[in-house]
């Protein structure tokens, strides 16, 4: 059974140079036959965090809300693609994150970083790292940071530079162990 799996991109900047980075993303999950759901935080227009989803009643969360919570059930993991904001994350994802906590339990996240510089947006992890842990999608050991973002993809998400094809094997193989064993963990 093909995996499903919910990318998370919060940049609701105009000039979006990590979109590139997450359809790179979405592209090589779907070559390797993963049902890949895009989440992006401008498209979805959630409001600052007054209530989470499990506060509203069954039916009365606003429809963006209740796409979102219907993607993440379904989901078996999730990859978070982050630019990196004054050392930690963009603002919309943050808020788009909050908005959300049982629909996350025991399903792995990937985490993608980026920078315009040469940093690829690692500054950002490690607060990343730990509000995903906190909200129960524990991140992978591997990362894939992507320096110089504008430079790495063409608008369509495809590696102007080889090396990143070679490098996001591992990091999937390591998504995809970890998405199975938690999937068939959930099942048992």
């Amino acid at each position: 059974m093909a995996l499903k799996t919910a990318v998370i991109y919060g940049s609701v900047r105009s000039a979006r140079e990590g979109i590139k980075a997450a359809r790179f993303i979405i592209n090589k999950l779907e070559a390797r036959g993963h049902d890949a759901v895009f989440v992006d935080a401008m498209e979805r227009q959630l409001p600052l965090l007054d209530r989470m989803y499990k506060e509203f009643d069954r039916g009365e969360a606003p429809e963006s809300m209740e796409w979102i919570a219907s993607v993440f059930r379904e989901a078996d993991g999730f990859i978070i693609v982050s630019g990196e904001y004054n050392h930690s994350i963009p603002p919309a994802l943050k808020n788009l994150l909050d908005h959300f906590q049982r629909e996350y339990h025991c399903k792995p996240s990937g985490i993608v970083t980026y920078s315009a510089g040469p940093f690829a947006g690692l500054r950002g992890l490690a607060n990343l790292r730990a509000i995903l842990g906190e909200l129960g999608t524990p991140g992978i050991p591997t990362v894939f940071p992507v320096s110089r973002v504008q430079n790495a993809f063409d608008d369509d998400g495809h590696a102007k530079d080889k090396a990143y094809d070679d490098r996001v094997t591992g990091f999937l193989d390591e998504f995809e162990w970890y998405s199975r064993a938690l999937r068939a963990a959930r099942q048992g």
